[in-house]
């Protein structure tokens, strides 16, 4: 028999949320948000809040309402082909090929670097350090079934302390005034803060995290749809609060800095150049502690993540030992420095956070639709044709007529939101295809056992192999 998720423990899930989310890039890029946008703080912050927290959280949510196993379910409802080579890719993105490495190099670039005497010593130092940080993630997240405890009762009092002592010095303590917005914010700088929310990468990691919450739930009882989506909003709720303060205060914090730091070259300076300002030497130990807690809790819930998805991929591959070649590889790769990092990433970045962002609507709007797959089909293909582009542009390869072309006929597209209409074009031609071709209705797994007593058995059966989560 289901039961109500008790306050304390809903408590517990929305700062495991709050932890699993708040990692490295959060706390690199709303400071120097801050420092571009000057004067235009909080209209370019509210930007990064839509797509930094709100479309994150509103993911972890859609993956509840969906009533499916896992992200490769929802995916199906496009293509079992396209479900299984999108969930894979999205796992490597957020997993062992750029998130998992960037929590290592972020570490290291802000904590332990600055601390380095000579610069010649710098690729031995990140190799140890990586070895060291890795080795830890990989121990805590081969005990999947304590993820609740590590995270949300140790790692984030931690944490939310050593960021606390921080953000209440730039708070009371201003450094100075905010200073004119630099040119890429003086116009739409709402726009251009929505897209630095892409850079975070939460939108890819929260229906895997997504995942972690259900089991946390089922495990204390709680079952069926509704109580699920109670307990998860609420969770939602609280880390929502949480992330949307951490983010404005180190926005405001970057903002205030300008007047006597200058602009600086990137976040992660932002940060420690604010820090020894309030600090002094004191400071660069305050920030080392906060960044590395605050990448270890996102890098333990990756590994756990990801390791499962794989595990239940190729079965024959234990748990453990893919959580184990997970943290080595991402030791390796995170060897290539946090530049190297963000320079591979950013395009691939950009092809799959509209796709991602398609597919939340999508869910939601499954039931106005019937979930007919031909208008998955439509919008996500005609997304991908603009995201692929994107891409590629932001790799540094320009396609002059085609950029030419889509500034003239896409709406929003100089501000990285060209990809909306196309989507709604597909989705509307996706629905009068379904039914001028008379195609069914598709079952999701949760309606597929609720009717199955009044469909055909061959109809059930192939529904639900296509929505099968592994």
């Amino acid at each position: 028999m289901s039961k109500k998720a008790p306050l304390s423990f809903v408590i517990i899930l929305g700062a495991m949320l709050f932890a699993l989310f708040f990692g490295a890039g959060n706390l690199i890029f709303p400071p120097m948000l801050g420092q571009m946008a000057g004067s235009n703080v909080w209209s370019a912050n509210a930007g990064f809040l839509v797509t930094g927290v709100g479309l994150p959280l509103i993911a972890v949510a859609s993956f509840v309402f969906s009533g499916e196993r896992d992200l490769r379910g929802i995916s199906n409802r496009v293509n079992p082909t396209f479900g299984l080579i999108f969930t894979i890719v999205l796992y490597l993105a957020i997993g062992p090929f750029f998130a998992m490495p960037r929590t290592g190099s972020v570490s290291f670039e802000i904590g332990v670097k600055p601390l380095l005497p000579a610069a010649d010593s710098h690729h031995l130092a990140l190799a140890i350090f990586t070895v060291i940080f890795f080795g830890l993630a990989c121990l805590l997240s081969l005990n999947p079934t304590r993820i609740i405890d590590v995270v949300g009762r140790v790692l984030t009092p931690l944490k939310l302390t050593f960021i606390g002592v921080l953000v209440a010095a730039a708070l009371i303590y201003p450094i100075a005034k905010f200073e004119a917005p630099d040119a890429s914010y003086a116009a739409n700088a709402f726009f251009k803060g929505f897209q630095e929310g892409y850079l975070t990468l939460d939108a890819l990691a929260a229906v895997i995290f997504g995942i972690i919450i259900v089991g946390a739930l089922k495990d204390r009882g709680v079952e069926g749809r509704g109580a699920l989506m109670s307990a998860c909003a609420k969770a939602i709720l609280i880390a929502a609060v949480l992330l949307a303060f951490i983010y404005t205060s180190l926005a405001y914090m970057g903002a205030s800095s300008v007047g006597k730091l200058g602009v600086l070259g990137n976040g992660a300076d932002v940060l420690a150049a604010v820090s020894s300002h309030y600090f002094g030497a004191y400071g660069s130990v305050l920030l080392g502690l906060m960044i590395t807690v605050a990448c270890m809790t996102t890098c333990v819930g990756l590994i756990t993540s990801c390791s499962a998805f794989f595990h239940g991929l190729f079965p024959k591959l234990s748990y453990k030992k893919i959580a184990i070649a997970l943290a080595v590889f991402s030791a390796l790769v995170a060897n290539i420095g946090l530049n190297g990092l963000i320079k591979v990433s950013v395009p691939v970045l950009m092809m799959l956070y509209p796709l991602v962002i398609a597919l939340v609507i999508l869910t939601f709007l499954h039931p106005l639709f019937k979930g007919r797959k031909e208008v998955y089909q439509g919008v996500m293909l005609l997304t991908f044709l603009v995201s692929l582009f994107d891409g590629i542009k932001a790799a540094g390869i320009e396609l002059t007529s085609v950029e030419r072309l889509f500034a003239e006929i896409l709406p929003l597209y100089g501000v990285g939101l060209g990809w909306l209409l196309p989507a709604i074009v597909g989705g509307i031609g996706g629905l009068l295809v379904a039914r001028f071709t008379g195609k069914p209705e598709r079952l999701t797994a949760r309606e597929g056992s609720s009717e199955q007593s009044s469909k055909p058995a061959t109809r059930v059966n192939s529904d639900k192999g296509t929505s099968a989560g592994d």
